[in-house]
């Protein structure tokens, strides 16, 4: 698929193109009137370029989104302008394809979207609202008038992103639609799956900005400007992290981790990640970090080693710790190819890895719209074996991954002791089916003096 939108692509690349210019740090993102109409650019885009092509390619001839205030379909957010953040009483997005004349978008209840959507209007009463059986009969009188031959909806046993209709609001479709349309209706589980997965190339340049940003904040954090060591714990790391996020004017859709590892302490268990360890000299640290901005989200897991007397760099071991996570990330990436499954991916990058003898864990996910996004999942932590349903999903260009995954080395100098590397960078798969990093991944560790 092409996508073009000069303006908002003008606007992206003036934004971030003065960055990290003489070691500066990154820059802020734009004001939130400027995000608003760089995300109004990206809506558009969405849905005159991304949804007719999804629709046709999963045969739907129209799709139904229809979720209460607060109780949002999870593919509303990535249907709706940023100016508006819940439904409106009840909101009914109706989707037709109506061929050469492109994608027909009817909004029965809630606002036009800056234009984007043609709103309904109770036809009883000028001015007002549709609401109650009014909105109900209304929908009825379109799908009789459009007479499609499906009608999609979004109910799914394998994918959230693909399961937003509730049940009540499914009981009372059936009811309105009666026999004749009921026959019709299907489950559209792979159009709002594949639809909040595709990214838009007029989005990198503003992610680029937020990796940058990311990265800046982890690079000050693991540094002598926030920890001393001796005083320092990791809790004082983590809610720094999160004063830096707060004070940019983001947020994040996870709680950031600092975590430690020493000799003689083993590997930290997730159970104590709240428990405040105060950082010693020869500690090797690991963060889980994500900022939240314009509607998408970055996660990043980098690693750290504080310096002890005399020193100026890491242990050998602990640097080959480093090394062997690096060369997953370059399985891994080399595996990835558009078509093949998350499944497909898993099992032969796994291969591979012990091969070579690397005792490492693979977890990567898609990222986007949300933080472990539409798309497939190429392992969990705890499921090197393949996810069934949402690991035979299969990758597709356009498409952005946060490339997580993890290994375990004995280190000399730490009496054969394991250490634990993780590492988490984003990365996205072009028009080309490749896969690059959006940033440089870490290959050296920040060192703390």
């Amino acid at each position: 698929m092409q996508f073009t939108n000069s303006r908002v692509l003008l606007l992206c690349f003036l934004l971030t193109m003065p960055m990290f210019c003489f070691g500066q740090s990154p820059k802020r993102l734009p004001s939130m009137r400027e995000q608003a109409e760089i995300q109004q650019g990206w809506l558009k885009l969405r849905l005159e370029k991304v949804l007719p092509d999804l629709m046709r390619k999963h045969g739907v001839a129209m799709w139904l989104v229809i979720c209460r205030e607060y109780n949002e379909d999870p593919v509303y957010r990535s249907l709706t302008s940023p100016t508006v953040f819940a439904a409106r009483r009840r909101t009914i997005f109706v989707f037709t394809d109506q061929g050469e004349k492109g994608v027909e978008r009817l909004a029965l209840g809630g606002g036009s979207n800056g234009g984007l959507y043609q709103v309904y209007r109770d036809p009883d009463v000028e001015n007002r609202e549709l609401w109650g059986e009014s909105q109900w009969a209304t929908l009825r009188k379109l799908i009789a008038q459009r007479d499609p031959k499906n009608i999609a909806v979004n109910i799914s046993a394998t994918h959230a992103f693909s399961d937003g209709l509730s049940a009540g609001e499914y009981e009372k479709l059936q009811q309105t639609l009666g026999a004749e349309y009921s026959k019709r209706l299907i489950r559209a589980e792979n159009l709002p799956l594949e639809y909040i997965e595709t990214r838009l190339p007029e989005m990198q340049a503003i992610y680029k900005q937020m990796m940058e940003i990311d990265h800046d904040i982890i690079k000050r954090a693991f540094s002598s400007e926030v920890i001393k060591p001796g005083k320092t714990t990791n809790q004082d790391v983590v809610w720094w992290m999160r004063q830096q996020i707060n004070d940019l004017g983001l947020s994040t859709w996870f709680q950031t981790t600092v975590d430690v590892q020493r000799k003689g302490s083993g590997i930290p268990s997730n159970l104590a990640e709240n428990t405040p360890i105060v950082i010693e000299r020869g500690d090797v640290l690991h963060c889980d970090f994500g900022i939240t901005a314009m509607g998408l989200n970055t996660d990043t897991q980098h690693m750290a080693y504080v310096l002890r007397e005399g020193e100026t760099d890491a242990p050998a071991g602990i640097k080959k710790a480093l090394t062997q996570t690096n060369r997953m990330q370059d399985i891994l990436m080399e595996k990835m190819k558009s078509g093949r499954t998350g499944n497909e991916v898993l099992a032969d990058a796994i291969a591979t890895m012990k091969a070579e003898k690397i005792n490492g864990t693979f977890y990567t996910h898609p990222i986007g719209d949300h933080g472990h996004g539409a798309g497939p999942l190429i392992g969990l932590w705890d499921r090197q074996e393949g996810v069934p349903g949402r690991g035979d999903v299969k990758l597709l260009p356009h498409s952005w991954f946060s490339i997580e995954l993890g290994s375990r080395t004995a280190v000399p100098e730490w009496g054969g002791q394991e250490l634990s590397v993780a590492q988490e960078e984003d990365a996205w798969m072009g028009a080309d089916g490749k896969m690059s990093w959006v940033l440089p991944r870490q290959t050296k560790y920040h060192l703390i003096k």
